[in-house]
């Protein structure tokens, strides 16, 4: 087998203590980052999600498949029937209808802290909601049928870049994961092969946004870092 073409690596080197302060001021950005349950319906740029998703379709991928495909919803027909199908698998995981709750005791007890409910208003009053789909078939040429690789990892890693341009960007956010998601795939016209990983929302914050207490606790570098 005759071997690859390659092409020379590049990536612009820069002094050890810039390279730090590059690091560190990115990091304090990113930390600032926190999900939010209360949008606005101001509108934003359209360029500020498509540059989002070009960087999170820059990430690395199992046989560089690419196994990701981001939908975007903004009508507001299609985001209120997001939200109606989300908040019907909600009530049914919080037992909001009275029925018992899919949830586990220790599952609702580790998410009272939040202040999370059935309620996802959020899911309509965005201005976008990007559905992100992982594709377990398909590869570059996404012809549903080339098997695809490390699919989660891969989809994992594009959303984190996703979060990230976003939050650089000064946009809100929040992941919301409603179980089961089929009909995700539905509403978003999306093939069979292809399985909803979340909903991720984006959008400026309401004026009067808040985030619980509980969410501001964050493991420290000791405890979540070890060096061998």
């Amino acid at each position: 087998m005759p071997a690859p073409e390659t092409l020379p690596y590049t990536i612009k080197q820069v002094p050890d203590d810039e390279a730090i302060a590059r690091a560190e001021s990115l990091a304090t950005r990113l930390k600032q980052r926190r999900t939010c349950r209360w949008f606005s319906d101001a509108p934003v740029p359209r360029e500020i999600i498509e540059a989002a998703i070009a960087a999170a379709g820059s990430a690395p991928s199992g046989a560089n498949h690419q196994p990701w495909h981001f939908a975007v919803v903004a009508s507001h027909e299609h985001k209120r029937a997001i939200r109606e199908a989300a908040e019907a698998e909600e009530r049914r995981f919080y037992g909001a209808d009275g029925d018992d709750p899919k949830a586990s005791e220790e599952w609702l007890a580790a998410l009272k802290d939040l202040g999370t409910d059935a309620d996802k208003p959020f899911l309509e009053t965005a201005p976008y909601l990007i559905v992100v789909f992982a594709q377990r078939k398909g590869g570059i040429a996404e012809d549903g049928a080339t098997q695809n690789y490390y699919v989660n990892e891969s989809v994992g890693i594009a959303c984190g870049m996703l979060l990230a341009t976003l939050h650089e960007a000064g946009l809100a956010t929040l992941t919301h994961t409603p179980s089961p998601m089929g009909f995700l795939r539905e509403i978003c016209g999306r093939p069979e092969w292809e399985k909803p990983v979340m909903i991720v929302v984006a959008g400026r914050p309401a004026p009067d946004a808040t985030v619980p207490a509980h969410a501001l606790i964050k493991k420290p570098l000791t405890q979540i870092a070890s060096w061998l």
